[in-house]
């Protein structure tokens, strides 16, 4: 049985490598490894969709015709979810590690292997994909890895070139938020740019796309995936939580914010002020802030 991490995961390509070509920023696949994961692979509930179908005690996500995509789905038990699968629509069962222990020892494994931060929000999602269906054009926030367990799954993915390092995910088509809107420094493209490379996954066949990467998937014949995936936090997340765990230290701080919206502009007034004083006392404690300070709030050392 292979030991979890990140050397199962991407056997026979090294860590080393990974982390000196790819990691962060840079897809790579593998493929024709038959051992890889083989500890995966066999999971009696993976061994085919009616087996995990038979296994699964929580909601199912369908994706609907309309978009191809979980920005437009319906949650399903796993009776309706057998029906709809059979109507061509793609499903989604998310954090399956909920009933593999197995599972759970593979995500802290890997993220334990890519120095992820403490806060890190990391899952198992198994996608089930009709014969030819698949997934909308979008990118994600977050990372993943995704080992192919059964059929053949198409990969269409192109990198990013309108917003850098995204903090949400974005389907082509769909209302940009507000937030990703303020720092796209480009127009985001109709469809999939035409820079966008094609990889075939098989069984046993892993890939890593990066965050921000734009991707869509289509199957060939009907098709089981596991994802593993890492929302990783960035420094503003690092930043924030340190900085609330600072700032709860303090009763001033701990009070209510009284009056910032009252009718009465003196109460307005005497709120700004004692949010000024606050924000003076703040500039005056943060120069004395080092990276060690935060690390320490977020990560515990």
């Amino acid at each position: 049985m292979n030991l979890p991490g990140l050397s199962a995961l991407l056997s026979p390509l090294s860590v080393s490598d990974f982390f000196v070509s790819n990691w962060p920023k840079k897809p790579v696949s593998v493929h024709g490894a038959e051992k890889t994961a083989q500890s995966l692979r066999t999971l009696p509930f993976l061994h085919s969709l009616g087996s995990l179908l038979n296994s699964w005690p929580h909601e199912i996500q369908a994706h609907l015709p309309d978009l191809r995509d979980e920005a437009s789905s319906i949650g399903a038990t796993s009776l309706d979810a057998k029906k709809l699968f059979e109507n061509h629509m793609g499903l989604l069962f998310n954090n399956v590690e909920r009933i593999s222990p197995l599972l759970k020892e593979w995500i802290d494994a890997i993220q334990a292997d890519l120095g992820l931060p403490a806060s890190t929000y990391g899952r198992c999602i198994v996608y089930a994909t009709p014969d030819g269906k698949g997934t909308a054009p979008h990118f994600d926030q977050n990372i993943n890895f995704v080992l192919q367990i059964h059929g053949t799954k198409k990969w269409r993915i192109a990198r990013n070139d309108s917003v850098a390092n995204p903090t949400q995910r974005h389907t082509l088509g769909q209302n940009l938020d507000p937030e990703l809107a303020s720092y796209a420094h480009d127009e985001l493209p109709g469809a999939m740019p035409e820079s966008a490379e094609e990889i075939i996954l098989k069984p046993g066949s892993v890939l890593f796309l990066p965050r921000g990467y734009w991707h869509s998937t289509e199957a060939e014949g009907e098709a089981l995936a596991l994802n593993f995936t890492f929302s990783q936090p960035t420094w503003i997340d690092l930043f924030t939580l340190a900085l609330r765990s600072r700032l709860s230290l303090s009763p001033d701080w701990r009070e209510l914010a009284d009056g910032v919206s009252s009718r009465d502009p003196e109460k307005r007034m005497t709120a700004e002020a004692n949010l000024d004083q606050l924000l003076i006392e703040l500039t005056a404690d943060i120069p004395n802030w080092r990276a060690s300070d935060i690390l320490g709030a977020t990560e515990g050392f």
